[in-house]
């Protein structure tokens, strides 16, 4: 009878041609560092829907989904700031149909969604307000907070306190500056 430890010498780490897996697996391993397009494009899937239908582009409008079913963001309140549904009979391209459609009779809907559109004078003076404005001046309260530490600290370093004047490095100066707005509406008025 045949050695036992001879015959499973095939499982066996010193036996003959086993490689380390690890070392096969190395060059995979070692690839797992994403690029800086790689990341981009993980952004992109994460941050942009695609699981609904894109509404066409209604000249003039800006365009989106609204869902039926937030608790605070609702089509109601949508139409109280200047939001319209969006008819069918406006966007015969769009071929999707949903047959839940219920309260919404003749507008175009997908899910929960219903789709609605604002004037693009309206949505670039919101856009502006909330994400311009309104980000603007909380620059320019953290720059206001940081200059007066920064003279309290100057200050006390002159009397010959313990702290020290902070350091500025370039691009803090810009903090707080006014900027004008850019535009939010450029991909809506292209092509």
């Amino acid at each position: 009878m045949a050695n036992p430890r001879q015959s499973i010498k095939r499982i066996r780490k010193d036996a003959p041609g086993r490689e380390d897996r690890a070392m096969k697996d190395r060059a995979i391993t070692e690839r797992r560092q994403l690029t800086d397009e790689e990341r981009v494009e993980l952004l992109k899937r994460a941050n942009f829907q695609s699981s609904l239908p894109n509404i066409p582009r209604i000249p003039g409008y800006h365009v989106c989904w609204v869902s039926t079913t937030h608790p605070n963001d609702t089509p109601q309140g949508r139409e109280q700031l200047g939001y319209s549904y969006i008819k069918r009979e406006e966007v015969p391209e769009f071929t999707f149909t949903d047959q839940r459609t219920g309260d919404f009779p003749g507008v175009i809907t997908w899910r929960e969604m219903i789709g609605m559109k604002i004037p693009l004078h309206e949505y670039q003076l919101y856009m502006e307000t909330l994400h311009h404005h309104e980000p603007a001046r909380n620059e320019e309260a953290i720059y206001n907070s940081a200059f007066e530490a920064g003279e309290v600290a100057a200050q006390s370093a002159k009397r010959g306190g313990k702290m020290r004047a902070p350091v500025v490095e370039a691009g803090i100066e810009e903090l707080g500056q006014a900027r004008e707005a850019p535009s939010f509406c450029e991909t809506e008025m292209e092509g």
